[in-house]
């Protein structure tokens, strides 16, 4: 092919790693995480357990509020529900070692467990091995002390506060479900894979700041869902998103594509995953959080009759997209006629009945066949389409018939929360840059194309790398895969029972 350098790389995702390339110098890379399922396929856990965990994280989330912390109620419900979890793992300091940490998009900061805390779990019933920082086995550690520049911005954004006795930064985290985390704040190399350039760079690593948890309480000293730290993907400074792409490391831009079926997994990327299919709505400004223009929901095409003002953002109102919320949550004024819509489509077709508090119906065949779609309709013309399962949550069988419920869950406090439950399936883009939110449908263990510079059109595509030296355009692939990958390939676990 004339005028163009073909370069053609094999990836091998496996136990050992992930190989990343890219064409043209002065780009900016992205980087590359590989989710998997924590918990196996048919596992089951009680629906109040979801409530719960959801119910501590939102507490934390809307501290930002002007209404404070508002606790949301808990409609209990035993039933047993299939659950996506996801973790990362990220490998920090020098020699490198590697931590689970949760992904929260409703945080903003990165924590581990330091190897001084005594009150920290030892074991952990997601059947990972614990591991805990200590700073003096790390040659590139360094702690942040009060009189850091970085600490006193810290001080001024963030829950921070500095201990004259240590001369330690430090900060304290307090859940709404009473369990909480105290720490100080250290700076060490992170490392990752990155595109960079032409090269093949696979032990990349950048200097962050991130906290070391000395003491922890309540349900974050329970062994069953323990796990080393929350990775927090928020918008503030602090993030690692924010660290790494104020530097240039990464574009500021993140996107992922979790698998709902099957296997569960997916993929994490620090980058823009690109498709020709993708809608963009703005995310409302100087929010914490990720607040979207929420203007109207249908069913079957049709309008609920709904005040666009239930879903803005104000006081304690609002809509967030919440990759951390593993069910979703709609205000209490848009509740019953959204369920009037669902329930007057199918009244042919379906039984209608109550379990345990939450409208459900029997069905007798597929409920792609029989259920309405949904659409979200939100500024900027884009529409989230909802198929029956991003809605609907199976909860067993009655008399021989499936029984499927609403999985949307009524938010007494006027809070939309879009969780896991609609966002599954779904490519999800987070463009800090350009402050808006895209997504389309997709099949998460397919691959991806991904851009290297946000906005600038440079993008690694599926299959095998091609590099075109006249536009500088670099192909590769990334696919879902339940394979350990030891560099940048992280495997994450989206929420847990206490994340902020």
């Amino acid at each position: 092919m004339s005028g163009m350098k073909l370069l053609t790389v094999v990836l091998v995702v496996a136990a050992a790693a992930a190989s990343v390339v890219d064409a043209g110098a002065e780009k900016l890379p992205a980087g590359v995480l590989s989710l998997e399922r924590i918990f196996p396929v048919n596992g089951k856990v009680e629906l109040e357990e979801l409530r719960a965990r959801d119910k501590a994280r939102h507490a934390r989330m809307l501290q930002s509020f002007g209404g404070g912390i508002v606790d949301f109620p808990v409609v209990g419900s035993s039933d047993p529900y299939l659950v996506g979890l996801y973790f990362t793992k990220v490998r920090l300091g020098t020699p490198p070692r590697e931590y689970n940490v949760q992904i929260d998009t409703g945080s903003d900061i990165l924590w581990v467990t330091c190897s001084s805390c005594d009150d920290c779990p030892r074991t952990s019933g997601l059947g990972v091995e614990l591991n805990f920082y200590d700073a003096t086995v790390s040659s590139t550690a360094s702690p942040i002390s009060c009189a850091d520049q970085v600490c006193a911005s810290i001080v001024q954004t963030t829950s921070a506060e500095c201990s004259t006795e240590t001369n330690q930064c430090g900060y304290t985290f307090q859940y709404g479900d009473g369990s909480g985390t105290t720490g100080h704040y250290v700076a060490d190399l992170l490392y990752f894979d990155t595109v960079l350039g032409t090269s093949l760079i696979a032990n990349s690593s950048a200097p962050i700041v991130f906290g070391c948890s000395t003491s922890q309480s309540g349900d974050l000293t329970k062994t069953d869902r323990a796990i080393d730290g929350i990775f927090g993907f928020g918008q503030q400074g602090l993030s690692v998103i924010s660290q790494l792409s104020s530097r240039g490391i990464t574009p500021k831009v993140f996107s992922h594509c979790l698998k709902g079926e099957g296997n569960g997994g997916g993929i994490l990327v620090l980058g823009e995953i690109l498709d020709p299919r993708i809608v963009y709505s703005p995310l409302v400004p100087s929010q914490a959080h990720y607040n979207v223009y929420l203007q109207s929901i249908a069913v079957n095409g049709q309008l609920v009759p709904v005040d666009p003002s239930v879903f803005a953002t104000s006081g304690n109102r609002g809509t967030i997209v919440d990759s951390g919320t593993t069910l979703s949550y709609i205000a209490a004024e848009a509740y019953d006629p959204f369920v009037s819509a669902i329930a007057a489509a199918v009244s042919q077709s379906t039984r209608p009945i109550i379990s345990r508090t939450k409208p459900c119906f029997l069905v007798s065949s597929s409920i792609a066949e029989i259920f309405p779609p949904v659409s979200l309709n939100f500024d900027g013309g884009a529409s989230m389409a909802l198929r029956p399962a991003d809605y609907l949550v199976h909860m067993g069988f009655v008399e021989g018939a499936a029984m499927w419920c609403i999985g949307f869950e009524k938010q007494d406090q006027g809070v939309t929360i879009l969780g896991d439950l609609v966002l599954k399936d779904k490519i999800i883009v987070y463009d800090l840059a350009r402050q808006r939110i895209g997504w389309t449908d997709y099949d998460c263990s397919s691959s991806v194309n991904v851009s290297i510079t946000s906005g600038k059109g440079e993008f690694i595509n599926a299959g095998q790398l091609s590099v075109n030296g006249a536009s500088g355009c670099a192909m590769f692939s990334l696919q879902h895969t339940r394979a350990s990958a030891l560099l940048l390939l992280l495997v994450l676990m989206i929420g847990s029972p206490f994340l902020t």
